[in-house]
């Protein structure tokens, strides 16, 4: 049995993540927690997020959670989720400019309102719902899932980044961007895999299984 955590600091759909989890992985431990020694002993981390760039970051401070999340990146299985992705870049443009953790290099920008797409057609932001994702590059959370399945969206801001190196999925909402990296023993995404049904429970079975 292994131990799960899903880390808590008060802004992510905490519920849904955590029974998306225990329903893929039955005989492991999954914990939601703030705790930091909780965070260190378990052999995967879930950082899920919604909300606003700075109050997110506000409350990994002031819950103390910034140096566990570092640690825990580079060290086991981390999974980030919509703004479990976000705030691991360097900055995001929202609230007026907010520095994030800077683990990978990009900065979040906001669509553009109107958004308007290759014909001419104005999209709503947030962007919301259904949208299929591109696999850039293999990776071992792709397994069973197939090339431009849809998976849910929830935001307003999308991710850009410095380099192309860690991209392994993109989605085309207005104009192509980033949905997806991986790195070592990271891999994040914008989209919600435990609000994408079967596919989006297929990736986070492969996540709980995945030998980084």
């Amino acid at each position: 049995m292994q131990r799960i955590a899903i880390i808590d600091y008060g802004m992510g759909n905490l519920r849904s993540v955590a029974k998306a989890v225990e329903k893929v992985a039955p005989d492991d431990e999954v914990l939601v927690t703030a705790s930091a020694d909780v965070i260190a002993s378990a052999d995967r981390v879930v950082c899920p997020g919604q909300g606003a760039a700075a109050d997110c970051m506000a409350a990994l401070r002031n819950a103390h959670l910034v140096e566990p999340i570092k640690a825990a990146i580079t060290t086991r299985p981390f999974l980030g989720i919509c703004m479990g992705l976000e705030v691991l870049l360097t900055h995001s443009d929202e609230n007026g400019g907010v520095d994030c953790l800077d683990l990978i290099s990009g900065t979040v920008k906001r669509f553009n309102n109107p958004l308007i797409d290759a014909d001419g057609v104005r999209l709503k932001v947030p962007h919301l719902g259904w949208s299929p994702v591109a696999q850039s590059a293999d990776h071992a959370l792709w397994k069973g899932i197939a090339n431009n399945t849809r998976f849910y969206f929830a935001h307003s801001y999308f991710c850009e980044l410095e380099s192309s190196d860690v991209i392994v999925g993109t989605c085309d909402y207005g104009h192509q961007f980033t949905v997806a990296v991986g790195s070592g023993t990271c891999f994040a995404c914008q989209f919600h895999p435990e609000k994408s049904a079967g596919d989006g429970l297929q990736l986070l079975s492969n996540f709980v299984s995945w030998r980084a």
